[in-house]
């Protein structure tokens, strides 16, 4: 399986978004993490379709949004207009959750749904086929810088086993305190997508540094070593 990184702007430095856009560019991701917060389903506020239409000015590569909003469907157009190229949404705030994950493909835009740590894979089953990501959240969704929770590989394999049972081709993505210490770990239970903050940018390494470092991680010589070591 190929591995993707998407390093997450709402860790970067949003002074200087454009250079940080550009550094990361040119150490080799493969798309961007934008997370969307609106202080009502996360405590939390960041940004809307203004700065993902600034955003898209800056890169040709994937605009991956996350959509931690309630009413997801009042604003996929607006950002389907701005840029994205997939969004995500929430399993837990879509009481349609087929009807949501249409209106995202008839927009043109890779339809994503994700789901928080205590939410069981069970909530997403009958909609697997239809989705090109499945987004298993390993810490709670609302703020940068968590902690890793333990489970998610757990979580993670059973997804791996779930998606390959309905035969779907949607890649699975992980999203919270992933780095260097646990990305390998995630490659083997069945990961493909790996949202970055900290672990791309941070103070202790040039973003090149940082994205070569989870490459590294992910050589088929660690992943296996990781599954050797999985129970």
């Amino acid at each position: 399986r190929r591995f993707t990184i998407a390093p997450s702007i709402l860790t970067a430095d949003l002074g200087h978004l454009a250079d940080a856009i550009r550094e990361a560019e040119d150490a080799g991701v493969d798309a961007f993490h934008l997370d969307v917060m609106d202080g009502q389903f996360v405590p939390n506020i960041t940004f809307g379709p203004l700065i993902v239409e600034s955003i898209r000015k800056f890169t040709a590569l994937p605009l991956d949004l996350h959509l931690m909003i309630v009413s997801p469907d009042r604003y996929v157009q607006s950002f389907a207009e701005a840029g994205a190229t997939s969004i995500t949404v929430h399993q837990e705030v879509c009481w349609h959750l087929h009807r949501q994950i249409a209106q995202i493909k008839e927009l043109g835009l890779r339809a994503s749904v994700a789901i928080n740590p205590a939410t069981p894979l069970s909530a997403v089953e009958e909609v697997l086929p239809d989705l090109d990501m499945l987004l298993v959240m390993s810490v709670n969704p609302g703020f940068g810088g968590q902690s890793f929770i333990p489970r998610t590989i757990e979580k993670v394999r059973r997804a791996r086993s779930l998606l390959d049972a309905h035969a779907a081709n949607a890649e699975l993505q992980v999203d919270g305190g992933v780095g260097t210490g646990n990305i390998a770990c995630l490659a083997a239970a069945g990961a493909t997508s790996f949202v970055t903050g900290s672990a791309v940018y941070n103070r202790t390494q040039t973003v090149r540094d940082a994205v070569q470092a989870l490459r590294d991680a992910l050589s088929p010589d660690r992943v296996a070593a990781a599954k050797e070591d999985q129970p």
